[in-house]
């Protein structure tokens, strides 16, 4: 096996890789200008743990011509560690109570959602356990001073693939009929700006199609060529 390259690398990418890793993988190697951190046969694997329109164009250029994974873990559950204020005294360490959950990737999917129906990308969610370092920033208001310094893997207790049309619009609810993103939301039980961040990524993917209104809310269906999924049955 390659040599896993750590270098200049967070500690939760990094573990990721390492966890991720068969026998036969190649790491950090040069594709098409890019640095991919696995490849497998002829499957390019990349690991990012936020931000993904900071990878959009790096995607859309390697779907072009590779198939292409993106894997990106969920904390089903967070330690959050705080260091304590000047280094004095010793830290808190705490359970979070949110828990987080598959939906979970659309806060991020709304960056690149026409690539959830190309043929050459898939996504795998990790789902996790974690421990969240913070430290106290009397400057970052916002965040009443703690910013995050690192995430740290502490287990993976589940994966899922989603890999085509049908195995995204299996996360919706099977509605009978036309849908609002708050049907999704109270079918299920997700806030309405995440139920309305999964309709959007599905649209601009063309997986789901406006037929209407009701009231002020649009009314989805999934895309002709979809109509035999879940969705509507």
């Amino acid at each position: 096996m390659s040599r896993i390259g750590l270098l200049n690398e967070k500690p939760l990418h990094a573990s990721l890789k390492q966890w991720y890793a068969q026998p036969g993988d190649r790491f950090e190697v040069p594709v098409d200008g890019f640095v991919i951190d696995i490849v497998r046969g002829d499957l390019l694997l990349e690991i990012q743990t936020r931000h993904f329109g900071a990878i959009k164009s790096k995607l859309a250029a390697l779907v072009a011509s590779h198939r292409v994974r993106l894997i990106y873990p969920i904390s089903r559950e967070k330690w959050i560690v705080q260091a304590p204020a000047k280094g004095r005294g010793a830290g808190v360490r705490r359970k979070s109570p949110k828990s987080g959950r598959v939906e979970d990737l659309f806060r991020e999917l709304v960056a690149i959602p026409r690539l959830l129906s190309h043929r050459n990308f898939s996504l795998e969610v990790l789902l996790t356990h974690e421990e969240e370092t913070r430290r106290l920033d009397r400057r970052r208001w916002r965040t009443r001073g703690w910013v995050t310094e690192e995430r740290r893997l502490l287990d993976v207790v589940d994966r899922r693939v989603f890999d085509g049309p049908s195995s995204w619009l299996a996360l919706l609810p099977a509605f009978s009929g036309p849908f609002t993103s708050k049907d999704i939301a109270q079918a299920k039980c997700v806030p309405l700006d995440l139920a309305q961040k999964m309709t959007y990524s599905m649209r601009h993917a063309g997986l789901l199609e406006p037929v209407g209104r009701r009231g002020r809310a649009t009314l989805y269906r999934a895309a002709a060529s979809e109509c035999s999924t879940v969705v509507n049955a």
